[in-house]
């Protein structure tokens, strides 16, 4: 039912926590399909070895062009894009299913919810490889839960293929991936859904973007800031307006309520957006 579109780079050791995690705890015929960059570790090999779909690259590229490439490769309906650091618990697929079947159209976007030290649900079960207490967060998981949230943006995230292929994925403009969530989010906003839910019982342990995002990349490629030019209204401005993150999910999203605070917020950012022309 689903293709689990993962990228990594030389991340082995949570790499291979994230993919027992799916072989243990999934219930429907799912496929995974891995993004590995530079190989500079055991990675490619294990993919290899245990005959997981995948996708490689020599050098290493962001998160967009990353899962660009392993979505090219699925063959089930629904995409779902997950971190490398991502320890999915059990049944998360049934409840995505039971989620869907609700449903009168493709026009959603479906995500979880991360627990972890500092995540949604502040559940420490280890924020390294090295003493990640699996058993303890497989014992308590289900008594630590947040709420079924509106306006969601972050990964694990699932929509139609359909959906995917028609806004082209990730805008790779966005590499390394700050900010590239949002975007999709925005252009998803510009295909008419309204559906945007963050699921309590969707959950993953989070170790904490121990990703192919390195600090080094954000500096040079700010994704708030491109946002900004692209959409001419900045991320937690689309948040607040838009999305209405974090608020109790009760229905779909209507347009945004344009009132003063709107109009105000909304002059910031375009003067925010015309200092940007004057800045180096």
């Amino acid at each position: 039912m689903f293709s689990i579109c993962i990228p990594t780079l030389n991340n082995f050791n949570y790499l291979k926590i994230c993919l027992e995690s799916l072989k243990k705890n999934s219930i429907l015929n799912n496929e995974i399909i891995v993004h590995v960059n530079e190989g500079g570790d055991e990675t490619l090999q294990y993919v290899k070895n245990n005959n997981y779909s995948h996708t490689f690259s020599k050098e290493k590229l962001g998160v967009c062009s990353s899962v660009n490439l392993a979505a090219k490769k699925a063959t089930k309906d629904f995409i779902v894009y997950a971190h490398d650091d991502m320890y999915f618990l059990p049944k998360w697929d049934l409840v995505l299913k039971n989620e869907i079947s609700k449903l009168k159209n493709n026009l959603f976007y479906l995500s979880g919810t991360m627990m972890g030290p500092k995540e949604h649900i502040d559940f420490d079960c280890g924020d390294t490889y090295q003493n990640f207490n699996e058993e303890k967060l497989l014992k308590n998981y289900t008594n630590y839960n947040l709420y079924d949230h509106q306006g969601t943006h972050w990964a694990p995230h699932v929509l139609h293929k359909d959906l995917w292929n028609k806004i082209s994925g990730f805008d790779e403009a966005f590499d390394p991936g700050i900010g590239s969530d949002p975007d999709l989010n925005m252009r998803l906003w510009n295909e008419n859904v309204r559906y945007f839910k963050g699921i309590n019982d969707f959950k993953v342990y989070h170790f904490g973007s121990i990703s192919i995002r390195k600090k080094k990349d954000l500096i040079s490629n700010n994704g708030t800031r491109q946002f900004l030019k692209k959409w001419g209204m900045s991320v937690s401005f689309f948040k607040k307006h838009y999305l209405r993150s974090m608020q109790v999910f009760k229905e779909p999203l209507q347009e945004p309520e344009k009132n003063l605070s709107y109009y105000f917020e909304l002059l910031i950012c375009k003067t925010k957006l015309i200092l940007l022309f004057f800045q180096k």
